[in-house]
């Protein structure tokens, strides 16, 4: 019986191997492989009275990688741009070891991202549009977080997971409480054109006022889905969110997200599509929608943004991205609409 289960296992897990989160993997077996990428951005904002215009850098990541005999490797990941937390300085983004002698059982220990959602968990050089959803950057942060993970498959497989226990204080904070977060994320390839997944994140806190005894608590619950045939790419993401005590507002890649005191319950939406055409260029148009609080009486708290742009590729490391922001708040729209420019080259 422990035989078939084994072979169950193999048939249902071996592929390609797949580092941490979708990180890039060593390209060789030897030596330190150092890699990276710059994203150069141009922002003019319509906003009330005069409007706003701005070059800098949205990303300027550098980081380094490599196998280390026998079934191990390192990833580390530094930030640089100087837009990004408190000026200009650099900060550890990821440094995780991981274990891979099997495929369908690997160990990764260290700091990363936390393995929820498919916004989140697509790298930042591969997003389709240049900003993640409002409500996937409220209610995944932290996003990244110190802590063990379980993760194997891949794309080539049918079954693809993992599953994280981690402080939940977010990037590089110690954890001075007993309290773990558990998150996870399964993704089912059914059809090499189409997937869809499941995430949670479970978790509780030491409250930050003194004067309550009680933990804070908070829930997540995700599903998304995406279809890629005839060059079209379509995808969806549904997050579900409770907190109890107090909650973070704001945040995302490179941000740092602000505690609000309270119990609130949060949900948000989004969908995307684009076409991959004959002349590397990708039109794309993505829908999302943010509901900060499900329990007020109306719909005054919903927030909605599409998103029209395209992406063009100069070859496979250098990329351009056009985004227009048409941002409608249900209570009185305001004048907060975004044009963007991206260039991004990978090395």
């Amino acid at each position: 019986m422990r035989k078939i289960l084994f072979i169950i296992t193999a048939v249902l897990f071996i592929g390609y191997t797949a580092n941490a989160q979708g990180c890039a993997e060593p390209a060789s077996e030897d030596g330190v492989n150092v890699f990276g990428y710059l994203q150069t951005q141009y922002d003019y904002g319509f906003t009330e009275g005069d409007n706003t215009s701005s070059f800098g850098f949205n990303r300027a990541r550098v980081g380094v990688m490599g196998n280390i005999p026998y079934d191990f490797s390192y990833y580390v990941l530094l930030e640089t741009s100087p837009f990004k937390k408190d000026g200009p300085k650099a900060y550890l983004l990821d440094a995780f070891v991981t274990y891979s002698r099997f495929p369908f059982l690997k160990v990764s220990m260290g700091s990363f991202k936390s393995p929820f959602g498919q916004e989140l968990s697509t790298p930042c050089n591969a997003l389709y549009t240049i900003n993640r959803s409002k409500f996937v950057n409220e209610l995944t942060a932290p996003d990244r977080d110190m802590g063990l993970m379980l993760l194997g498959g891949a794309d080539t497989t049918l079954f693809q997971y993992s599953v994280a226990y981690m402080n939940g204080t977010g990037l590089l904070v110690a954890d001075k409480d007993k309290y773990k977060d558990l998150v996870g994320r399964v993704i089912v390839h059914p059809l090499d054109w189409f997937q869809f997944a499941g995430s949670f994140r479970l978790g509780k806190s030491v409250s930050s006022d003194e004067t309550v005894e009680d933990a804070d608590e908070r829930k997540r619950f995700g599903a998304d889905f995406q279809i890629e045939k005839f060059g079209f790419l379509v995808q969806g993401e549904y997050i579900w969110a409770e907190d109890k005590g107090s909650y973070l507002v704001g945040g995302g890649c490179g941000g740092d997200p602000e505690l609000v005191q309270g119990s609130v319950k949060r949900q948000g939406l989004s969908i995307m599509a684009l076409y991959n055409t004959p002349w590397n260029l990708q039109p794309v148009i993505k829908y999302e929608n943010y509901d900060d609080d499900i329990d007020f009486d109306g719909y005054n708290n919903y927030e909605h943004v599409t998103t029209i742009g395209f992406n063009y590729f100069f070859n496979e490391w250098t990329r351009l991205q056009v985004n227009y922001e048409y941002k409608a708040e249900w209570a009185g729209e305001v004048d907060n609409d975004m044009l963007m420019v991206q260039l991004q080259v990978k090395f």
